[in-house]
């Protein structure tokens, strides 16, 4: 008698990996509350090349987004070096999306566990990012 494995029993066998996999990327490392704050990549003191490798150049691109191989298509934030470069971080701002904010660090300026958040604009940083107390996930450290 032969005890082989069914296609449904594999098919199930693959939703549940799958399902396994897909909460263990999303599931928070670390939680952290600090000051988040806007930042566009044409002020005054910026070059728009990112502090961290690749050295992605977004005033070049004209992009606030970064397409990270494991999460996507996330939001840029510069961080302090208490989070490692390519971390990815969420957090709520319901100013800019109704659903949470992934983001990852490749960028720095910032001290202790503050957040400073990519905009397109220095009108989108001053009103509708500004200054607030923020409490953020750690989903990855580092790359």
């Amino acid at each position: 008698m032969n005890k082989g494995v069914s296609l449904i029993e594999l098919l199930g066998c693959l939703c549940l990996l799958t399902i396994v996999l897909f909460i263990g990327i999303y599931s928070a490392k670390d939680t952290y509350s600090g000051d988040l704050t806007g930042y566009v990549a044409h002020c005054p003191a910026c070059y728009g090349t990112l502090a961290c490798k690749p050295k992605y150049d977004v005033y070049k691109n004209g992009v606030v987004t970064y397409p990270d191989t494991e999460y996507g298509n996330v939001r840029i934030v510069a961080s302090s070096k208490k989070l490692k470069c390519g971390s990815i971080v969420k957090f709520n701002l319901k100013t800019i999306s109704s659903e949470p904010i992934y983001a990852i660090v490749l960028d720095r300026g910032v001290l202790g566990t503050d957040l400073d958040l990519l905009v397109a604009t220095t009108d989108e940083a001053i009103k509708k990012v500004g200054r607030r107390d923020t409490t953020y996930e750690v989903l990855r450290y580092g790359w």
